[in-house]
C-alpha cells in the first residue's frame, strides 16, 4: 500500500481524532496568549500587582498553563486523540511503534493547521493587545544575553526530559492516568524557570503557529530541530532502557487502546521485535 493510499485510508476512518488535534493545540495557543496578556500587559491587573516580580508573572503564566493541558489532555477530546497537540510528542510515540505512519502525519498536519489557525485568529481578534512589544504574537525567541546555542541546548534538554518523564509515567500502573498531571507540572517548571534561555518553546507547531502571525522567523529551525530532536531520542533511549514493557497506547490521559483509534492494536507492539 502506497502512502497516499495508507493517508486516504487513514482519512476516512481518523478524522475527528485528527480534528481533535487542531482543536486541542489552538486551544492550548488562544490560553497561552490570554494568559501572557494578563500577566504581561501593562493595561492588565496580573501585571500591574506584579510588575516588579518578572519570575512571579512567569509562575501565573505557568500555573494557568499547567491546569490548560490537564484540560486537555482529560477531557473527552484529548482522550480521543492521546491529546498530544505537538509534533515531537507524535514522533515520539511513532518510534515506539504506537501510532502508525500515516496517522502520525495527519496528527503533524492537523498540529500545524491547528496553530496556524490560531495564530491567524487570535491577531485579528485581539489585535494591539497580541501585537504588544511584551506579548509579541507569543513569538518564541531566544532571550539575551543568551544565544542560539544555549536556546538549542535547553529546548533539547526540557524536550528530552519531558517525553522521559511522559513514557516513565505510563509504563508505571500507579502513575500512568496521572501522566497527564505531570506534564502539567514539568510545564509549570519549564514557564517559570527556562523562558530565560530559550523563550520555552517544546512544540514546534506552536511556535510555528506564532511565527507566521508575527511574521519572524529568527531561529525559527532550531525550535524544530532541538523539540524534535529531544524527544525522538527519548523514545529511542527508553526503548533501549526498558526492552520487553508494553505501552498500552499513546494516549497521554493513559488508557487501553478503543478499537479503531490510531492507537489501536494495529501497530507493532512495543516493543518491537527485532
Amino acid at each position: 500500500m502506497t502512502l497516499l493510499s495508507e493517508m486516504s485510508r487513514a482519512w476516512r476512518r481518523h478524522w475527528p481524532h485528527y480534528a481533535a488535534e487542531a482543536v486541542g493545540i489552538g486551544v492550548f495557543m488562544l490560553c497561552g496568549s490570554l494568559l501572557t496578556i494578563l500577566f504581561e500587559h501593562p493595561d492588565f491587573p496580573g501585571y500591574q500587582a506584579l510588575a516588579s516580580q518578572e519570575v512571579l508573572r512567569r509562575a501565573g503564566i505557568g500555573l494557568g498553563m499547567a491546569l490548560v493541558i490537564v484540560g486537555i489532555v482529560y477531557n473527552p477530546w484529548g482522550k480521543k486523540s492521546g491529546a498530544h497537540i505537538n509534533p515531537a510528542v507524535t514522533l515520539g510515540f511513532w518510534q515506539l511503534g504506537k501510532i502508525r505512519r500515516a496517522d502520525a502525519l495527519w496528527y503533524l498536519l492537523a498540529q500545524v493547521v491547528g496553530a496556524l489557525l490560531m495564530g491567524q485568529v487570535l491577531k485579528a481578534v485581539l489585535g494591539a493587545y497580541f501585537a504588544h512589544p511584551a506579548v509579541n504574537y507569543l513569538v518564541t525567541a531566544p532571550k539575551p544575553p543568551h544565544g542560539l546555542g544555549v536556546a538549542f541546548a535547553a529546548e533539547f534538554v526540557i524536550s528530552f526530559a519531558l517525553m522521559l518523564v511522559l513514557l516513565l509515567a505510563l509504563h508505571h500502573a500507579t502513575l500512568k492516568k496521572a501522566a497527564g498531571w505531570l506534564i502539567g507540572m514539568l510545564l509549570f517548571l519549564y514557564i517559570t524557570f527556562e523562558t530565560p534561555l530559550s523563550g520555552m518553546s517544546l512544540n514546534p507547531a506552536r511556535t510555528l503557529g506564532s511565527a507566521v502571525a508575527a511574521g519572524h522567523y529568527r531561529g525559527l529551525w532550531l525550535y524544530w530541530v532541538a523539540p524534535l530532536a529531544g524527544m525522538w531520542l527519548a523514545a529511542v533511549f527508553f526503548n533501549k532502557a526498558h526492552k520487553g514493557q508494553e505501552l498500552a497506547c499513546a494516549i497521554l490521559a493513559g488508557c487501553d487502546a478503543a478499537p479503531n483509534t490510531p492507537h489501536a492494536t494495529e501497530p507493532p507492539v512495543y516493543p518491537q521485535e527485532r
